[in-house]
């Protein structure tokens, strides 16, 4: 059994900002793999399916993302589940859009979401760390995480997230580098201009003056 959680906060007004991309990599991935319908349960919205053979619970806390590790700490308690069974889902400043590294165990580097799961059940978790891109100024990083990706950076985006989706029955199996490959080799398939259609424009037949000769003339004309 293996527990993903994607960190982010709850509410519409923050559904794209840059901070809940952990919540957007759990969407994407219960929507392909249809798994049961999120509910209420655990101080977020829980739900469970297979991948392969693999039983897997996702987990988005409802706490806000300081609070995070309460909801991480009641699943894991109740399924009695070993930190090497759990992968948190968050957004990495230090990476750019359509960049993930996995990471197990270190510090939280002040993300306050680890932080909270690191005061709850200790460091040794696995860490997707999702790419987010940094502002290039750490005074307007709190600001920045909680504005929503550009337009540029929504494309790459969404890129990642599907190749998370493709091979996240891999990372489920603790396969991670077949799980990096399919990420990896995830790109968005350009989008081709539509042609614009050319209307094609008949020739005008040309018009001719009038015949003015007597009828007489003009019946000559057919015996020449």
């Amino acid at each position: 059994m293996k527990l993903f959680v994607g960190l982010g906060n709850p509410g519409r007004e923050y559904a794209l900002n840059r901070h809940n991309i952990g919540f957007m990599a759990l969407d994407r991935i219960a929507e392909d793999h249809d798994f049961d319908p999120w509910r209420n349960k655990f101080q977020g919205q829980f739900c469970e399916g297979r991948l392969g053979s693999k039983k897997v619970l996702l987990l988005k806390p409802s706490t806000f993302m300081n609070l995070s590790g309460q909801s991480v700490a009641a699943v894991a308690h109740f399924y009695k589940l070993t930190l090497d069974q759990i992968f948190i889902f968050h957004d990495e400043l230090d990476l750019a859009p359509n960049k993930l590294r996995i990471k197990q165990g270190g510090g939280h580097a002040g993300h306050n979401g680890l932080r909270s799961i690191h005061s709850h059940l200790g460091a040794d978790y696995s860490r997707i760390r999702l790419g987010i891109g940094h502002p290039g100024n750490k005074n307007a990083v709190s600001k920045y995480v909680l504005k929503d990706f550009s337009k540029t950076e929504q494309s790459q985006v969404s890129s990642l997230l599907q190749g998370i989706s493709d091979g996240i029955i891999h990372l489920a199996s603790d396969e991670q580098s077949q799980f990096m490959n399919a990420v990896a080799l995830k790109k968005l398939t350009p989008h081709s201009p539509k042609k614009v259609p050319v209307k094609k424009i008949k020739p005008k037949p040309l018009k001719t003056s009038p015949d003015m000769r007597s009828p007489i003339l003009r019946l000559l004309d057919k015996f020449k």
